[in-house]
């Protein structure tokens, strides 16, 4: 039977309605809405997705900031542990640590010590007081270990001891932590060198020029100088450039601040984005307990002492990874971390800034490739070294072959040297080529016929440290 039409429009009583479906049509929406009944309570579990979404900032934000500033990843046993890197700390005098670099995070110090450090009234050439320090966990970038009996008997490194440093507020390298801020003053290679045995970092080295020992490679840390670290030393072998001058192959420490929206995060390009680096460091070089995995690293030519050794496909236990969970965190509060911001008058000239500004989004043709406000490319970022007219040296160690437009902001820092000795300040490039702001442009000028005279030169310069 089939059933009864009805007239477009006219009005269909209930009764009539429920005639003209078929039981197969009640069936089905009957299970429609006892599926949407089903799924009430489900919905109303994210009633308030907002405010879930506050908490998971708050904690990562907080959990970020603690794994940057405190977290080993395990990598005391390496450290510690092979290099037993903690037996020359501990004679290691507060002068002598501060000389090489190291920062004191004056907020962690009892008051009264804060004080007495200020006023000058703290030894600082007795290595007992350094222990104290490393108790206090007040170093930057370093945990000690220490037994029940207060001796230390291991160390761990952690991100801030490159990428944080002191606004000297107490005394110059103790103050109140600045995290972000790249360690110009920091000599990390030295540091390293001081360890009893090395012969665990030779171990890393089997595609090194033949005979390679622990003097070699204590000699090779030890090129390096302040504010400078070689990343990829342990998989090309590459310790110094081309050429008769024997210059360190290690590259100036970046910035961890204003990364948001930026692709590369290394002078070089093709490596990856924050969370890649952040693996790449926490386990093929501070050696923490994680997995990291990158194919590309296996090229016997390229790449010979990570195809040798396997640094570029390291697995671990999933109980005892300490790396990985910790990578969500930990770029978050990286990607928080904003530039510090110069002040007119003090920090630039603002009238030539003025002048400099039209400068840079006219003749200098900077806006090219420094966009505002990343003040790098937006989105692709990286160039060969054809198109910047430089050397391809240490493009050439990275996976892309390029080089990657850095982000201008707070050069300012660096040009004024703040908070950092006057022997390291300035220094630009990757390798810090560059002694000044000045030196740059006149290069650019040089490189790319830019035409610009002297006082537009300055001018550009005052905009640049206006960044």
């Amino acid at each position: 039977m089939t059933a009864p039409t009805l007239p477009i429009g006219a009005t269909v009583p209930l009764g009539v309605a429920a005639l003209a479906c078929s039981s197969a049509d009640r069936d089905e929406r009957a299970e429609h809405v006892a599926s949407a009944e089903d799924e009430l309570p489900s919905r109303a579990r994210f009633s308030n997705f907002d405010a879930a979404i506050e908490r998971n900032t708050r904690n990562l934000l907080q959990r970020g900031q603690e794994i940057f500033r405190f977290d080993t990843f395990g990598d005391e046993e390496f450290w510690g542990g092979k290099l037993r890197l903690h037996e020359s700390i501990a004679n290691v005098t507060p002068a002598q640590a501060l000389g090489l670099g190291l920062k004191v995070d004056g907020d962690a110090l009892p008051s009264r010590l804060r004080e007495k450090i200020a006023r000058g009234q703290v030894n600082l050439d007795d290595p007992a007081v350094t222990l104290s320090l490393l108790q206090l966990d007040a170093i930057l970038g370093v945990t000690g270990f220490f037994d029940d009996s207060g001796n230390l008997i291991s160390i761990g490194l952690q991100c801030a001891l490159c990428h944080s440093t002191v606004n000297d507020s107490v005394r110059p390298g103790i103050g109140s932590r600045l995290d972000g801020w790249a360690n110009r003053d920091l000599d990390v290679g030295a540091i390293i060198a001081t360890a009893p045995t090395l012969q665990p970092i030779v171990a890393l080295l089997p595609k090194a020029p033949a005979g390679v020992d622990e003097e070699g490679v204590r000699k090779v840390l030890r090129s390096w100088g302040p504010g400078k670290y070689d990343a990829q030393l342990l998989l090309d072998g590459k310790a110094f450039q081309p050429g008769p001058d024997k210059k360190t192959a290690a590259t100036l420490l970046p910035n961890a601040f204003d990364m948001g929206g930026v692709n590369e995060h290394t002078w070089t390009g093709n490596w990856g984005s924050v969370p890649y680096w952040n693996a790449y460091v926490a386990v093929t070089q501070l050696h923490g307990k994680g997995n990291f995995f990158d194919p590309r690293l296996n090229d016997k030519d390229k790449y010979p002492n990570a195809a040798a050794t396997g640094i570029w496909n390291v697995i671990v236990d999933p109980k005892k990874d300490l790396v990985t969970s910790k990578l969500p965190a930990l770029h978050f509060y990286q990607l928080a971390l904003p530039a510090p911001k110069p002040e007119p008058g003090l920090d630039f000239d603002r009238e030539a800034a003025e002048r400099g500004a039209k400068l840079f989004t006219g003749d200098a043709r900077c806006t090219d490739c420094h966009n505002k406000p990343l003040w790098t490319d937006a989105g692709w970022n990286l160039h060969t070294p054809e198109e910047m007219k430089i050397d391809a040296f240490q493009a050439n160690r990275a996976p892309g072959n390029s080089y990657k437009t850095m982000n201008l902001a707070a050069l300012f820092v660096r040009e004024l040297g703040l908070f950092m000795k006057p022997k390291n300040k300035g220094r630009f490039y990757h390798d810090g080529r560059f002694e000044t702001l000045l030196d740059v442009v006149r290069s650019y000028n040089e490189r790319f016929d830019l035409r610009l005279d002297s006082s537009q030169k300055r001018d550009l310069v005052e905009y640049l440290k206006s960044l």
